[in-house]
This record gives C-alpha cells, sequence and structure tokens, in this order.
C-alpha cells in the first residue's frame, strides 16, 4: 500500500439508495438499474424486497415499484451521484414535471454517516423520513441504522412515519 499519493488508495464508502419506477417493465428496469449500478458504481451488498406504492405528491400516474440497495463503492458522494444521473440517463429518464411519472429514478439517502448540503446534492435525503415508500425498505435492510440529522433508527423513523401510502411487497 502506497500512502501519500491521492488516488492509489481510497476507502470503502457505503451508500443507501433508492430506485423506483412506474413506467414500462417495472421490474425488468429495476433489474437493469442494479445491473448498471453494479457494473459502474460498486458492489450491492443488500437489497431490500422489490416494493409497490401508490405516487406520492402527483396521484394521477401508474403505482410505483420501490427498493432500497447498500452499496460499497470507491466513489465519493458527487462522482456517486453523477454515475447515478448517468444510469438514468442510460434508461430514458427524461426529467419533465416534479413528482412526475418516470422510467426509474435513483436517489442517494445516506452516503456513510456524513451530512453534505450543496446546491446539487443534499445528504440524507431530506424528505425520506415523511415517506413510506422510502422508509419501508430501507427499515428491512438496515433498521438500526441511525439517521446521522435526526438521531433516529429506520425502524423507529417508519414508527413514526405519518405517511398514510400503502407500501405492498411485491
Amino acid at each position: 500500500m502506497i500512502f501519500g499519493h491521492p488516488g492509489i488508495f481510497r476507502s470503502m464508502n457505503s451508500a443507501y439508495l433508492l430506485i423506483g419506477g412506474n413506467m414500462g417493465e417495472r421490474l425488468e428496469n429495476l433489474d437493469k438499474t442494479r445491473a448498471l449500478i453494479s457494473g459502474s458504481c460498486g458492489t450491492i451488498v443488500k437489497q431490500s424486497s422489490v416494493y409497490e406504492t401508490s405516487a406520492w405528491g402527483k396521484t394521477d400516474q401508474p403505482d410505483f415499484l420501490n427498493q432500497a440497495l447498500r452499496v460499497e463503492t470507491y466513489l465519493g458522494p458527487a462522482a456517486l451521484l453523477k454515475a447515478l444521473l448517468g444510469i438514468e440517463q442510460e434508461m430514458g429518464r427524461y426529467r419533465g414535471e416534479k413528482y412526475g411519472p418516470r422510467i426509474i429514478d435513483i436517489d442517494i439517502i445516506f452516503f456513510n454517516h456524513e451530512i453534505i448540503d450543496l446546491p446539487d446534492l443534499k445528504i440524507p435525503h431530506p424528505r425520506m423520513q415523511n415517506r413510506k415508500f422510502v422508509l419501508t425498505p430501507l427499515a428491512e435492510i438496515a433498521p438500526q441504522f441511525v439517521h446521522p440529522v435526526l438521531g433516529i433508527s429506520m425502524s423507529q423513523l417508519l414508527e413514526e412515519c405519518t405517511d398514510e401510502l400503502a407500501v405492498n411487497k411485491k
């Protein structure tokens, strides 16, 4: 191991992602997204069940399928975001109306236990604690993970969440 030269040795990072979509072949899109993440971002070391949920925020659209992933990566947070946006684009993601239908959406929910507040990257995801479709799969794979800002575990956040949308295992 060589020390003192940037880029020769990087530590492994742990990121929690939420993938989801409500257009096209939803299960196939999740499969392809996982394969692309594995190929360009790092190793998926844990994945939740797939959950089906009514659309949040804009309800006149098809139901979403969502899944939480834990990825071990050598990428930093900005590089991971760039890679994930590239995957969304490769999958055909079009960013139109806010909360509108999408073929795939990939969000970084947590990156290690870091708090990042940049114009184009906010970690932890700022609204995740209010959304059962995020908390349910996260609590499945990381029930004891503690939110670095709120100081509360995923299982407790899910228990306290007031979101009434049904989140069902597919």
